[in-house]
């Protein structure tokens, strides 16, 4: 008896894009928005306009500031053209023309920021890009190019993380969404050396029906601690730096209030916001 033709395999969908994976994932630019225009009205006594979000990726957190007022102004500085262009197409595009033309990217180093850079109210290094720098000097080097494009009174906004958990070689998944619409992140810190402290870590992305995106993004960093990052900004020449410490939501976590702190708990895992005051 012959067999039956067998039906045509129903072709699978593509992958998502990594980028939309990531900032769903990862960033939160109403959060880091929301916190750097309060903090710059109540330690300056006036609200920002101008902003530069270095290491900008696809320049979501640089959307954001320009929706916020129709005065305010946003830079974008990458090195990474084709994340640049994804911003540009994906992100930039969306906005409002009077928004759009508001915002600017820059394919340049953010040690040497150049013109139409500088003069800056606020100046932000957000999601620990920063750590791209792996020594002392280049590090110092970068704090000194900051400070000398912020205006007399700016400001400068970085994040950072640590606890014991940050030293050590560990996998962390968060569920993203629902179980049926979702996916899941893969945190992996693949390498801790504690002499030079330099770590290597990667971000996985496992979907609903079961492929992944291995190594979606990688990052090879030096884990800087608090006290160090002051210590720097302070040889960089600014006057004051104050942390920002999250409160506890009462079951282990956070819960997304950021104070000024000058003790914290020994935890395994934290993020705080250091602002330094030109």
């Amino acid at each position: 008896m012959p067999e039956r033709p067998r039906p045509p395999r129903k072709p699978r969908a593509a992958l998502p894009d990594r980028h939309v994976l990531y900032q769903k994932a990862v960033q939160a630019p109403d959060t880091d928005i929301d916190f750097v225009d309060s903090r710059f009205r109540r330690l300056r006594g006036r609200t920002a306009a101008r902003l530069r979000e270095d290491f900008c990726g696809t320049a979501l957190t640089c959307c954001e500031w320009v929706r916020r007022r129709r005065t305010n102004t946003a830079v974008g500085l990458d090195l990474h053209q084709p994340t640049l262009d994804w911003g540009q197409r994906h992100n930039i595009a969306k906005l409002i023309p009077h928004a759009a033309a508001r915002l600017k990217l820059l394919r340049r180093d953010v040690l040497r920021p150049g013109p139409g850079a500088r003069g800056m109210d606020a100046i932000l290094a957000m999601n620990f890009s920063w750590w791209t720098f792996r020594t002392r000097r280049d590090l110092l080097a970068y704090f000194r190019a900051v400070r000398r494009s912020l205006v007399r009174d700016g400001a400068f906004v970085l994040d950072i993380y640590g606890g014991y958990e940050a030293q050590a070689e560990v996998r962390e998944r968060t569920q993203i969404g629902g179980k049926q619409r979702g996916f899941t992140y893969i945190w992996d810190e693949e390498l801790f050396e504690p002499i030079t402290q330099r770590t290597r870590c990667h971000i996985d992305f496992k979907l609903r029906d079961g492929r992944r995106m291995n190594r979606a993004f990688a990052y090879d960093w030096r884990l800087w601690s608090i006290p160090e990052t002051r210590d720097v900004l302070a040889d960089a020449g600014f006057k004051r730096t104050i942390v920002y410490w999250e409160g506890e939501d009462g079951k282990g976590g956070g819960d997304g209030a950021f104070r000024p702190a000058t003790r914290g708990e020994c935890c395994a895992s934290f993020i705080a916001y250091i602002v330094a005051l030109k």
